[in-house]
């Protein structure tokens, strides 16, 4: 079946669909006019939209309702059901509405709405009355750039400047471990939006600069130049960086991978190499194991630990995620450590040598919390942060990497490394910077963290946060990829990985959130 087919699969909407073919609460997929759309229904109102995700065009017919939101199976996207706009990440672009009539006990789909016509749908939900004059954005990553896009969509008319440190502009990071470094993602597609996007938004998106210090009495960055910018409101939204490792190797001989340069200089090494040696059985290092063996390098993975994965994901997924690379023809080098590396090969610790044309390492990063510590703000192995992402300055928030924030489901602080999570809390800071400090609109960040991880033909999907765990619960065959893996502490589940189920991620991500919203203090 082709592609075109199988996104038309369904009735056609067109010649009309008996309501009680639409589950209440539910959704039915199927077409019109040549294009895939969805029909939702919650009690007597009845919603057509997109069928597609605006993300990576997953499916969202495969996906969940939760209120009048729906949701994506593959990576956890939310679109309103009554406007089609993206609520939360890592979509940024709504879905088409669709106009349609009732006649009788049916619904016929008319025609797709205009872009003008389904963003009269999406207005603003914040009084703007006590918004700064200007707001700085310090980071030009996954929170700053959700950041920008959400001030503009709340109808923000103020200064926005986002300063980046980074050479390019806001792009897909985590592609650059999965299908950009293993060839079959091209370059092209890696910007998150074309630069015309923030010049039509008017927000001043500057590349290469470093922000140096601020002053928070006076409310003005300065870049390492002398320039300074004044500011109402600020986000620091600085990420972290790679963990270096102290090991006498050459420093043009070992890389790291954190940016699009990064990416492309492993690319530009690993042509024509034969084999590569990868320091650390993180998922980043697993990942770029599985994209050079596409690029059909010889790879070693050298980790101290006795399993991969363990610490995160328990026994039984990293034996069976070491059984997928094994296959895949990766050699490990586990319970060990590399010593020492030259030209031509590295030293592990048990006197071992490993030739290799290329060494990337993996393992960890470190949140960029120096700028925050310099500023006065409080930190902790990261910037805290309370409940509204803001710091412990006023009108000073941060999102992100750096950010340690309160667990709406056990009030522990934690800090996430997560790409989906970090645009979310961009979102919520934006959205808390628009309002005043004692104002109901503000909104506690109680997103359920989420990520998932490719390798080869398979992902693997995680909802929750288990920095520990009593037992793990498995539903399914690991073996099988067909399988929900349960992580309960006190006899509560705090995360659930699901391979081969994305309905059930869906689900078990609705349930932590009920979870959480029954603990949260009622301000």
């Amino acid at each position: 079946m082709s592609t075109e087919e199988a996104q038309l699969a369904g009735p056609d909407f067109t010649r009309g669909i008996a309501l009680a073919e639409i589950p209440d609460g539910g959704m039915l997929a199927g077409h019109a006019l040549g294009k895939p759309v969805l029909l939702a229904r919650r009690g007597d109102e009845i919603y057509a939209l997109g069928a597609q995700c605006t993300h990576y065009s997953g499916p969202l017919g495969e996906g969940l309702v939760v209120g009048h939101t729906v949701r994506c199976p593959w990576h956890h996207a939310c679109f309103s059901l009554r406007t089609g706009e993206a609520i939360r990440a890592p979509a940024l672009n709504p879905v088409a509405r669709w106009a349609f009539e009732r006649r009788g006990d049916k619904v016929f789909v008319q025609s797709e709405l205009g872009a003008q016509e389904t963003a009269r749908g999406n207005t603003c939900d914040v009084d703007l009355a006590d918004a700064p004059s200007s707001i700085v954005i310090v980071g030009g990553g996954a929170a700053g750039d959700a950041a920008a896009d959400m001030l503009r969509r709340q109808r923000y008319e103020g200064s926005i400047t986002m300063i980046s440190a980074d050479a390019s502009a806001p792009y897909d990071r985590p592609n650059l471990s999965k299908d950009y470094l293993a060839g079959s993602a091209q370059e092209e597609w890696i910007p998150l939006r074309p630069l015309e996007f923030y010049e039509e938004r008017r927000i001043r998106l500057m590349l290469n600069k470093r922000v140096t210090a601020i002053d928070r009495v006076k409310k003005r960055a300065t870049l390492e130049d002398g320039t300074s910018y004044e500011f109402g409101a600020l986000l620091l939204a600085t990420g972290a960086s790679p963990v270096r490792l102290p090991i006498p190797i050459p420093p043009e001989r070992l890389h790291y991978l954190r940016t699009l340069a990064d990416s492309r200089a492993i690319i530009a090494a690993a042509d024509g190499a034969r084999n590569a040696v990868v320091i650390g059985a993180s998922f980043i290092g697993l990942e770029v194991a599985a994209s050079l063996r596409a690029r059909g390098v010889g790879v070693h993975v050298v980790a101290p630990e006795q399993r991969p994965l363990e610490r995160i994901m328990g026994r039984e997924v990293g034996d069976f995620v070491r059984g997928i690379h094994e296959a895949h023809g990766v050699s490990f080098h586990l319970g060990r450590t590399v010593s020492q590396g030259d030209a031509k090969s590295v030293t592990l610790d048990n006197g071992e040598r490993i030739e290799c044309d290329l060494m990337v390492a993996g393992v960890g990063v470190r949140p960029n919390e120096e700028l925050a510590a310099t500023a006065g703000l409080a930190t902790d192995r990261g910037v805290v942060v309370d409940a509204y992402l803001e710091t412990s300055a006023p009108g000073i928030y941060a999102a992100g990497d750096i950010a340690r924030y309160p667990d709406a489901r056990n009030g522990d602080r934690i800090r996430i490394e997560h790409w989906v999570v970090a645009q979310r809390q961009g979102q919520t800071a934006a959205r808390n910077m628009l309002v005043a400090a004692s104002s109901p609109a503000r909104e506690r960040f109680d997103s359920v963290p989420f990520f998932w991880s490719h390798h080869y033909d398979f992902s693997i999907s995680y909802v929750g946060h288990a920095e520990r765990w009593d037992h793990i619960e498995i539903a399914g065959s690991i073996e099988g990829r067909d399988c929900e893996i349960s992580y309960r502490a006190n006899g509560r589940t705090v995360a659930v990985a699901t391979i081969g189920r994305d309905r059930a991620s869906l689900e078990a991500e609705a349930r932590l959130e009920a979870e959480g919203a029954r603990a949260t203090p009622k301000d």
